[in-house]
C-alpha cells in the first residue's frame, strides 16, 4: 500500500514541526514517551516508524529529514537524491531490484514493488522519481523529506495527489510479475498501479505510463497498467478507447494471475522423497511427512507431508494452504511441474525443497540431512489433548460457550459463540459430548483394539500397513452397536428435528480448530439423510473418521495422544442447494494496518476448501482503502464456475452482509480469546449463502499464520 495509514497519519500529527534557522545537521529529537504516543507507535510499521521519526536520518535546515551527510541546495531542498532514498530511472533491473522491497500483494505473495512518484503532473514538465522502498514506504515521506516540502503537511500532499482530476502529482507502485507468461511464451511482466479506491483517469494514467517507460527502457513492452480494485475495474470500462488511443498496455486481474506459471503460497524449507500423487492412479503409497509431493489437482485427502507443489492453482485458504501455513511446510503452485525435466530426473530421491518469493529450489540430499531435519522440527514432547468427560449431556449449540470447548470441542463450542452475535445466520442444533465417544469406545473395548495396532511393528513401519489397519478400525467402528443408554438420548435429539429434516454431522475434536493448531481438513462431516435410519449410522461414521489415515499422521507428528484423542459431534440441519460457500479471514491479510477482510467464495456446493479438479473461487480482498475509510473489494481472480453471464459468486448485498458479520465476528471473538487490541489476530470463518438467499456462517476458529 502507499498511502499513509489512518494510526501513522495520527502519528505524523504529532511530528510537523520546522528548523528555519538551521544550517547543521542535527539529530532528531525524541518522541515524548506518552500513553497516545506508544498506542500510536504500535500501530506503525517498523519501516515506516522509522521514516517517520527519522531514524538513520538527520533533520536539517526546513525540518527535512535526510541521510545523515547530505548538504543543502537551498532552504528543504536537497543537492540530489541518493541512493538510500530514490533514483530518478531504473537504468535495468538490478537498480529495479535494488529500489525494491517485497510485500504481500492481493495475489501475490512476496512481490518485489518500487513505489514511484510523479509531481508536477499538471505542467508540461513532469518528473517522475523512483523511490527507495526499503528505506521509504510511503510517497509523502519522500515528497516531504527527499524533495524537501517540509512544510507540506500529510493531508495537502494526499489533496493534490489522490481523489482528484485535477492533481498535482501521481503516486502509485510498480510490481513485477516475473512469472507471468504472455500468449506467446515470453515471461516477466511489470504492472503499473494506483491506491485501489483511487479513480484515475485517462489522462493520468497516460502520463503515468509514458514517464515510466522512458525512465525504465530495460522493461520496454513489458508494462502494463493494472486497473486494482473495483473502482478503477469500473473506471477502466468507461475509458479503455481513450486509454488504448494513449498507446497504454493494459491488463486485467484475470489475465495477470491466470497467465502465471509460479504462485509462492507458503515460503519455507523442507526435506523428503520427491513423488508425484495422480489420483487416477490406483495403489499409490500414501505420503507422509517425509515426502515432498507433486499433486496433479488439489487432494481432498491430505496427511502430514514435508513440502507440496501442485500443478492446479490454489488460494491462501484451501485446506492444502491452510495445513502449510500450520505446519510451516513448503508450498507452491508451479504449472505442469510433473513434466518439468529438472524434477524428473530428481521423482523417488531425497531433496532438499525451498520455496521463497521469488521462486523455488529442489536439490538432491542424503537421508542424514532429511532425518536431522525432520528432528529438528518435530515436538520433543508427548502433547496431551485436554477432553473433559464429566459432561454427559447432549446441549442445543446455542447454549455453549468457548469455556465449554473441552467438553464439546471448539468447533461446536464457537457456533454457540456465534449465536450470541448473529442470532438466526449460525446452524441451530445440538452438540454430542466426548463422553459419548468415550464411553462407546470402551464399551466395545476399542481403546484395547487401537493399543495393540499402534505397538504392531509392522503399522508403525510401513505406511501402505498403517493405512489398511486404519481402515479397518474404522470399519469395526460403524459397525459396533451404541451401549442403550447412549442410543436412547441421540433417538432423543434426533426427533426434535422438523418430520422430513437431514441433518449435518460434524466433526469437533478436541485437536482441531485451536489457537496455533487449526487441524483443517483432518476429520470427516456427514450428512444424515431420512432414509438412513437411526442418527447412530452417522455419528458412528464421524467418530471413526478419528481414526482416518491424514488425522493420524498429522497426530503422530505432533506427538499428540491418540488415546486421549476425542471425537464430539455437531449436528444441526442440513443445508442443502446452497447459492455460494465460502472460507474468509476476519483481518487484510496483506496489509492488517488496513482494515479488512480476505474472501474466498465459490458457487453452489463445489467447495472452496476442497475443490474439484480445475475449480477456483472468486478470491478477493475487502479493505477501507476508501477516501473516507470506505470497504473497496479488489478481485485477485474469478470463479470457474460462474454462469449465465454472472460476473461475481456474491452479490454486492450479500458481500455487504458478510463483511458487517464479519466485523461482528472480529470484535467479539477478540474478547473471547483476550486478544482486544492484537492487530495480529484474526478469525478463519467458513459461510453459506442458503438457497433463500440468506448469510449462514457455520464455522469460526482462530486464524493460524
Amino acid at each position: 500500500m502507499s498511502r499513509i495509514p489512518p494510526a501513522l497519519a495520527r502519528l505524523e500529527a504529532t511530528r510537523v514541526s520546522a528548523t528555519p534557522d538551521a544550517d547543521t545537521i542535527k539529530p532528531l529529537p525524541p518522541l515524548p514517551n506518552t500513553p497516545e504516543i506508544r498506542a500510536q507507535l504500535a500501530d506503525a510499521p517498523a519501516p515506516a516508524l522509522n521514516a517517520a521519526l527519522g531514524l538513520g536520518f538527520a533533520k536539517v535546515r526546513g525540518g527535512a529529514i535526510v541521510a545523515p551527510g547530505v548538504r543543502l541546495a537551498g532552504v528543504g531542498r536537497l543537492a540530489a537524491l541518493t541512493q538510500t532514498q530514490g533514483t530518478e530511472a531504473l537504468a535495468d533491473r538490478k537498480t529495479f531490484d535494488l529500489m525494491s522491497k517485497r510485500e504481500d500483494r492481493p495475489g501475490q505473495k512476496a512481490a518485489r514493488e518500487v513505489k514511484f512518484l510523479i509531481v508536477d503532473a499538471d505542467t508540461a514538465n513532469p518528473k517522475v522519481y523512483f523511490l527507495n522502498t526499503n528505506n521509504v514506504q510511503y510517497h509523502y515521506f519522500f515528497y516531504r523529506d527527499a524533495l524537501g516540502h517540509s512544510s507540506t503537511t500529510n493531508e495537502a500532499f494526499n489533496a493534490m495527489t489522490y481523489f482528484s482530476d485535477k492533481r498535482k502529482c501521481i503516486a502509485g507502485t510498480l510490481v513485477a510479475h516475473d512469472k507471468f507468461e504472455d500468449s506467446q511464451g515470453a515471461k516477466g511482466l511489470y504492472t503499473m498501479e494506483f491506491w485501489p479506491t483511487d479513480p484515475v483517469k485517462a489522462k493520468h494514467v497516460g502520463a503515468a505510463f509514458k514517464a515510466l517507460a522512458a525512465a525504465m527502457p530495460f522493461a520496454k513492452g513489458k508494462l502494463a497498467y493494472h486497473p486494482a480494485g473495483d473502482t478503477q475495474e469500473a473506471l477502466f470500462a468507461q475509458e479503455k478507447a481513450a486509454i488504448d488511443a494513449l498507446g497504454v498496455k493494459t491488463v486485467d486481474t484475470t489475465k495477470l494471475f491466470g497467465a502465471t506459471s509460479f504462485s509462492s503460497m507458503n515460503t519455507g524449507v523442507g526435506f523428503g522423497m520427491l513423488r508425484v500423487i495422480d489420483p487416477s492412479q490406483a495403489g499409490q503409497r500414501p505420503p507422509t511427512a517425509r515426502d515432498v509431493v507433486i499433486f496433479k489437482t488439489l487432494p481432498n485427502d491430505l496427511g502430514h507431508v514435508s513440502g507440496v507443489i501442485t500443478e492446479q492453482p490454489q488460494t491462501n485458504l484451501s485446506h492444502v494452504n491452510l495445513k502449510a501455513i500450520q505446519n510451516k511446510t513448503p508450498n507452491a503452485y508451479l504449472k505442469n511441474a510433473s513434466s518439468d525435466p529438472d524434477l524428473k530426473k530428481l521423482i523417488g530421491k531425497i531433496v532438499r525443497y525451498e520455496v521463497t518469493g521469488d521462486g523455488y529450489k529442489i536439490v538432491e540430499a542424503t537421508e542424514a540431512e532429511a532425518t536431522k531435519f525432520m528432528d529438528s522440527i518435530r515436538p520433543k514432547k508427548a502433547t496431551i489433548p485436554k477432553r473433559n468427560l464429566k459432561e454427559t449431556k447432549i446441549r442445543t449449540l446455542a447454549e455453549l460457550r468457548n469455556a465449554q470447548a473441552t467438553a464439546y470441542g471448539a468447533k461446536a463450542a464457537n457456533l454457540g459463540e456465534l449465536d450470541t452475535i448473529l442470532p438466526g445466520n449460525t446452524p441451530d442444533g445440538f452438540a454430542i459430548p466426548f463422553s459419548f465417544y468415550d464411553r462407546f469406545m470402551k464399551e466395545n473395548g476399542f481403546y484395547q483394539e487401537a493399543k495393540k495396532m499402534l505397538a504392531d511393528p509392522k503399522f508403525k513401519n510401513d505406511p501402505m500397513v498403517r493405512e489398511e489397519k486404519l481402515k479397518e478400525f474404522q470399519k469395526l467402528i460403524k459397525k459396533a452397536k451404541v451401549p442403550a443408554a447412549l442410543q436412547k438420548e441421540l433417538d432423543a435429539m434426533y426427533a426434535k428435528f422438523p418430520a422430513g429434516t437431514n441433518v449435518r454431522c460434524r466433526s469437533s475434536t478436541n485437536n482441531e480448530d485451536l489457537e496455533g493448531f487449526n487441524g483443517a481438513g483432518l476429520y470427516d462431516s456427514y450428512t444424515h439423510r431420512t432414509t438412513e435410519g437411526t442418527i447412530d449410522k452417522t455419528v458412528k461414521q464421524v467418530w471413526a473418521s478419528l481414526w482416518n489415515f491424514r488425522a493420524f499422521e498429522e497426530r503422530e507428528f505432533y506427538r499428540i495422544d491418540h488415546l486421549k484423542a476425542a471425537m464430539a459431534v455437531a449436528v444441526h440441519p442440513n443445508q442443502d442447494d446452497e447459492i455460494a460457500n465460502g472460507v474468509a479471514v476476519t483481518k487484510n491479510i496483506y496489509d492488517p494496518n488496513w482494515p479488512g477482510f480476505y474472501v474466498n467464495a465459490q458457487v453452489g456446493e463445489s467447495l472452496v476448501t476442497n475443490p474439484t479438479p480445475g475449480a477456483t473461487p472468486d478470491e478477493m480482498l475487502v479493505a477501507a482503502l476508501g477516501e473516507h475509510g470506505e470497504y473497496e473489494t479488489q478481485y485477485v481472480r474469478h470463479s470457474t464456475e460462474l454462469k449465465n453471464g454472472q460476473k461475481t459468486v456474491l452479490s454486492k448485498q450479500q458481500l455487504t452482509a458478510l463483511t458487517q458479520a464479519m466485523e461482528k465476528i472480529q470484535a467479539h471473538f477478540q474478547k473471547v480469546y483476550k486478544k482486544v487490541g492484537d492487530k495480529s489476530f484474526a478469525m478463519d470463518i467458513e459461510f453459506k449463502i442458503t438457497k433463500s438467499g440468506a448469510l449462514s456462517v457455520k464455522q469460526a476458529r482462530p486464524w493460524v499464520e
